[in-house]
């Protein structure tokens, strides 16, 4: 398992996908990143008109999960690398 080392903390590495179609942006997962790495698509309009939620640097995720966790619409999957 690819590791990284913040601060002598050796933390899990992650990736995160959304189901971009079922977002319906309400920015609950941006708020509870802890890495700041999740953001709405400006540029983009899902199915449903909303700007869908994205990852902006996906090397810095750590897995933590609260972004799934807080998802009332359960679109968004976390793997642990």
């Amino acid at each position: 398992m690819d590791e990284l080392k913040s601060g002598g903390v050796i933390m899990a590495k992650g990736k995160v996908t959304f189901e971009e179609q079922k977002c319906k942006g309400c920015e609950l997962c941006v708020f509870v990143c802890p890495k700041k790495i999740i953001s709405l698509n400006s540029e983009k309009i899902n199915v449903k008109g909303f700007n869908p939620a994205y990852v902006t640097n996906q090397e810095e995720c750590i897995a933590c999960g609260n972004c799934a966790i807080m998802c009332p619409d359960s679109v968004i999957k976390v793997e642990r690398l």
